[in-house]
């Protein structure tokens, strides 16, 4: 395969990967008050599925900490190459969970916290559905004793 046909799938990738996060930061700005409900919670299972690994839910956890950290800071925390947590880190970009900085020739990888904070508020609001519930039903078993 000629070198520009490398150079051109790479760019083609990076613009994919470049709209996917625009459209996810724009949408997770506007997600309190968005019109459209469906994506809302599309977007919300994107950042569960996500999540829902373990080597990026460790990455998640690094980058916790603050600040910015560069792909050979993020793989001495997990047992894969560079390759691998750059794999992962992608996937958590597309999810808005994470965004990358760049700083001359390395990329820096930081959190995005309003992602997860809405997973959490979308968790929280179940789990007092949940227990309202369980009130009810509470209320009804020893209604009958």
């Amino acid at each position: 395969m000629p070198a520009t046909d490398t150079t051109s799938k790479a760019a083609s990738s990076k613009t994919r990967r470049t709209a996917t996060r625009a459209a996810v930061g724009a949408a997770g700005a506007a997600a309190e008050g968005s019109a459209n409900p469906a994506a809302d919670k599309d977007q919300l299972a994107s950042v569960f599925a996500a999540l829902g690994d373990p080597t990026r839910l460790k990455l998640v956890e690094v980058l916790c900490a603050g600040g910015a950290f560069s792909i050979s800071h993020l793989t001495q925390t997990t047992a894969i190459s560079r390759q691998g947590v750059t794999k992962h880190l992608t996937v958590l970009a597309d999810a808005g969970v994470v965004h990358d900085i760049k700083s001359g020739r390395e990329r820096l990888w930081q959190l995005q916290p309003t992602r997860i904070d809405e997973a959490k508020r979308t968790l929280e609001s179940i789990g007092r559905e949940w227990e309202m519930a369980l009130g009810r039903l509470k209320r009804f078993v020893e209604k009958d004793d």
